[in-house]
């Protein structure tokens, strides 16, 4: 019953033309009215942005706010493997041979994620971990390695919520939305990045020109928050201990280790 109210209430809710309006609104000099309200809400970290919240023109310009420089300390070592956003670790585990992976008690068929058999076979039994970027989060997305970007593509027209509600009564929202996906390959073999889109607004703006990678380095920003997944091959990474459902995690930090 839930789950029907729910996904009614977003068919209603979720068309181009309530899109467009968040977009403008969000865009607008008058949303900055609410830049003060929605830093106190969602307790914003005012000290580690580049600029005062005064500062911004827009709530979409705070939205994609950049860091002072030390603020994220990317982890030198050359065998790490680092976040590439601030996040919740949402889920973490194997990518079963059935071609799918669990995400909160729920089967996701990484096929339908990938759409692209070809690459989809080297990630089988592989790990994957699912970071979700809350509305109060840095929405930046960088490098978690070094390595060259082998392609990238774009899948998927509309966007539901990846929240919490959104994982157990939406329309499997994690390989239905629109998303862009970018494979890497580094040292160890390769990494695919699936940077999903948030309702309302599907835009994901790529800031690197160049197909060759560094450790940190800024990839892209999310317009609103959203998620982004890691699939990795078999036996190339071992993840941290600490990396589990729930666990917070920061742009830099190290979240596992390469096979070298």
């Amino acid at each position: 019953m839930l789950k029907n109210i729910y996904r009614a209430l977003i068919e209603l809710t979720n068309h181009r033309a309530s899109s467009l309006l968040v977009q403008k609104f969000a865009t607008s000099r008058i949303s900055a009215l609410l830049i003060p309200s929605y830093a106190q809400i969602f307790k914003i970290n005012q000290d580690e942005m580049e600029k005062s919240l005064r500062s911004y023109p827009t709530l979409h310009d705070l939205f994609i706010r950049t860091l002072k420089e030390e603020a994220r300390p990317i982890d030198e070592s050359t065998s790490s493997l680092v976040s590439p956003v601030d996040a919740k670790v949402e889920e973490c585990g194997r990518i079963l041979p059935s071609k799918e992976i669990i995400v909160k008690n729920k089967r996701y068929s990484i096929q339908e994620m990938v759409g692209n058999d070809e690459v989809l076979h080297k990630y089988i039994d592989g790990e994957f971990v699912i970071l979700y970027l809350s509305p109060k989060d840095y929405h930046r997305i960088h490098s978690p390695i070094s390595g060259s970007i082998v392609q990238t593509w774009t899948l998927g027209n509309k966007s539901y919520p990846v929240n919490q509600a959104g994982l157990k009564y939406g329309k499997d929202p994690l390989i239905k939305n629109y998303r862009q996906l970018t494979e890497v390959q580094h040292s160890s073999g390769h990494v695919l990045m699936v940077k999903v889109g948030a309702m309302f607004i599907n835009s994901i703006e790529r800031m690197h020109e160049s197909n060759q990678l560094i450790k940190g380095q800024e990839m892209a920003y999310f317009t609103f928050g959203s998620t982004v997944i890691l699939l990795f091959e078999k036996d190339t990474i071992q993840l941290s201990s600490h990396i589990k459902q729930d666990q917070l995690v920061k742009v830099g930090e190290r979240i596992g280790t390469l096979s070298l």
